[in-house]
C-alpha cells in the first residue's frame, strides 16, 4: 500500500540521518518541515533503536590478521586571505 511505502522510506531516512549524527530533535523538525508529518524526538529515538543490533554486530565482528588502521583528522585554522576565512590542516596517522 502507498502509505506503507511512504512510512518505510521515511523510517529509512530517519535511521540514515540518525546514523550520520543528526539529533532526534533536528530530525523531527526536518520531517515536519518536509512532509508535514509530526514525529516527536521520542518517536525518532524509538525508530533509531533499530540500529543498535547492527552497531553491536559491527563492534563484535572478527577482524582479519591483515587489518590495518589509518586515522584521519583535521583542524581548522583562521586565515587572512581574500578567498578563505578558515583552512583545514589534515593529519593522517597509519
Amino acid at each position: 500500500p502507498g502509505y506503507k511505502q511512504h512510512s518505510d522510506s521515511l523510517e529509512s531516512m530517519i535511521i540514515k540521518l540518525y546514523s550520520k549524527g543528526v539529533t532526534t530533535r533536528e530530525i523531527a523538525d526536518l520531517i515536519e518541515k518536509m512532509y508535514g508529518s509530526h514525529y516527536s524526538p521520542a518517536q525518532v529515538s524509538n525508530m533509531s533503536k533499530q540500529m543498535i543490533p547492527k552497531v553491536e554486530a559491527y563492534h563484535k565482528r572478527k577482524l582479519s590478521d591483515k587489518f590495518f588502521c589509518v586515522y584521519l583528522d583535521a583542524t581548522y585554522l583562521p586565515l587572512r586571505r581574500e578567498t578563505f576565512e578558515r583552512e583545514a590542516v589534515y593529519i593522517a596517522i597509519g
